[in-house]
């Protein structure tokens, strides 16, 4: 009887630690804004569906300060995983990304990997990375189409 507890309380504990999921940080550091106004959206996609431009399907998205034309940010506590980081300059603060009448960002925008799109916005496969360790460090430099 008693190995049976043992052994059940081992397989317990196990269940239990894998169930747990490891998670990490990713830092982003964002360069090249043509100007300190208004603020620096980054948004966390964990899967090509809304990425880059649809915010609200997101697992992560935040606003940040920028200056000297950069800025910095840490998306805290994210389980391990594949993810793809989208940002964009809301020079006018409004939360969104301007775009014209044919839907190209008249604000700057940037992406993981700093991928670009051909015809249209990065491919979440192109801006893609995997975060399996403690900490992801990620470079990306902003882009602006000329006016």
């Amino acid at each position: 009887m008693k190995k049976i507890v043992i052994v059940s309380l081992l397989f317990s504990r196990l269940a239990c630690l894998s169930a747990q999921e490891i998670r990490g940080n990713i830092e982003v550091k964002i360069t090249g804004f043509r100007n300190s106004s208004g603020k620096a959206g980054v948004t966390l996609f964990s899967s090509e569906k809304g990425f880059p431009m649809k915010g609200e399907l997101a697992c992560e998205k935040l606003f940040a300060d920028i200056e000297q034309s950069s800025c910095a940010v840490v998306l805290s506590n994210i389980p391990y995983g594949k993810y793809a980081v989208s940002v964009f300059h809301d020079e006018n603060s409004n939360g969104k990304l301007d775009t014209n009448m044919i839907g190209m960002p008249r604000e700057g925008v940037g992406a993981s990997n700093n991928a670009k799109g051909k015809f249209g916005p990065p491919k979440f496969k192109d801006a893609s990375f995997t975060l399996d360790s403690h900490k992801k460090q990620l470079s990306i430099t902003m882009e602006y189409l000329k006016k």
